[in-house]
């Protein structure tokens, strides 16, 4: 557990960075420091590893203060990932990785192929390994990055704003992994960003900083969505609250009904849109019937791609945003291992969306599976 005693941070020329932030982060879960600029998130982020000492006030890890242990020894137990990843550029990908490993005694030999298992771990070929940072991609730096910062195994990981360099598609992609890794990891994971979106993504808990370090809420995502401490947060959170509070609205209860599928060559008939699947019933893409006069037989070329698909366990957000993405205004339904089951209609999403904010007894939940398997195209 990470605790924040009446943490203050005060410049010689009177500016407050941090306003006596009292708050505990709980061991193995990922809190989101999310604000505008200049609300002294960084700023706390790097308090905890000694990076900045505070004015006043204490910071104990595991009832431990953070002053009465070595900095050099503090750092090596937190994993630190900043934006553009920070790599080393005349070293190589694994003797980036292995960098912590070999300077607390790891022969090298050994700490580069943890380094290389640690790269397949987040994601990349551990090929890769041999390249120069400036070899790879964005994404792939970042990756990187986390690889550097969990190979020495620490207990804690510092994120500040490691994501906001990429494109969004790749930003995707990473948050995804992130959330991959902290399954399988467990982590204190501390995060750092101003992105509300990403802070409800990731976080099982959002400190909301206020300009000049105030702690404005503390609490669950779901909980800042649903009632916001004050005005700011309001503010902050913005006026798509209540489309964002769906994110954690399960979608249990959203009609799945069913839908004919066609394949590759075959020849559509009638004026609807048509959902395209391979030869084990995973969905490749929709196709316009009404565009097909005289019988002609669908090709990769007719396919229009929908958006994300409709998967177990998911929420009302994702559906909506599956439905509404979709060309043929029907969501994709599929099973655990991505198989069509139906369809869903955005008319049915918004139903139980408006019950479940009216907290009205609805109908009995439809058996089916309930909603979105992120990011993957209909």
């Amino acid at each position: 557990m990470i605790t924040f005693d009446a943490v203050s941070k005060r410049y010689p020329d009177g500016t407050v960075a941090v306003n006596e932030l009292t708050m505990e982060i709980p061991s193995g879960s990922t809190t989101v420091l999310v604000g505008p600029s200049g609300c002294g998130k960084t700023t706390s982020l790097r308090m905890i590893n000694r990076m900045i000492d505070p004015s006043a006030g204490r910071i104990l890890i595991d009832g431990t203060d953070v002053t009465a242990v070595p900095a050099s020894r503090l750092r090596r137990g937190i994993g630190y990932v900043i934006q553009n990843a920070g790599l080393f550029p005349h070293r190589t990908v694994l003797d980036n990785v292995a960098t912590v490993p070999v300077l607390t005694g790891t022969p090298r030999a050994a700490a580069r192929r943890e380094a290389a298992a640690l790269l397949e771990r987040v994601g990349l070929d551990p090929a890769l390994g041999r390249r120069y940072p400036a070899q790879l991609s964005g994404g792939q730096q970042q990756r990187v990055g986390v690889a550097r910062a969990l190979a020495a195994d620490p207990p804690i990981l510092l994120m500040d704003e490691p994501f906001s360099a990429v494109d969004p598609v790749v930003r995707t992609e990473l948050q995804d992994e992130l959330l991959r890794l902290q399954a399988d990891l467990g982590k204190t994971i501390v995060f750092v960003t101003h992105d509300i979106d990403e802070a409800i993504k990731l976080g099982d808990r959002l400190a909301i900083l206020a300009v000049g370090g105030r702690l404005a809420q503390f609490a669950a995502p779901s909980q800042v969505l649903a009632a916001p401490a004050d005005d700011f947060v309001a503010g902050f959170v913005g006026r798509d609250r209540g489309y964002r509070a769906l994110s954690f609205t399960a979608g249990d209860g959203i009609a799945v009904r069913p839908e004919p599928t066609i394949r590759i060559g075959d020849v559509p008939t009638g004026a609807d849109w048509l959902l395209v699947t391979d030869d084990d019933g995973h969905p490749r893409g929709w196709v316009d019937a009404a565009a097909h006069p005289g019988g002609t037989p669908v090709a990769e070329a007719d396919l229009r791609l929908g958006g994300t698909l409709l998967g177990p366990g998911g929420s009302v957000r994702t559906a909506l945003d599956a439905a509404l993405s979709s060309p043929s205004g029907r969501g994709v339904a599929v099973d655990a291992d991505g198989r069509v089951t139906g369809s869903i209609r955005a008319a049915d999403v918004f139903a139980v969306a408006e019950r479940t904010a009216r907290d009205e007894p609805g109908e009995p939940p439809v058996p089916a599976p309930a909603v979105l398997s992120k990011d993957r195209p209909a």
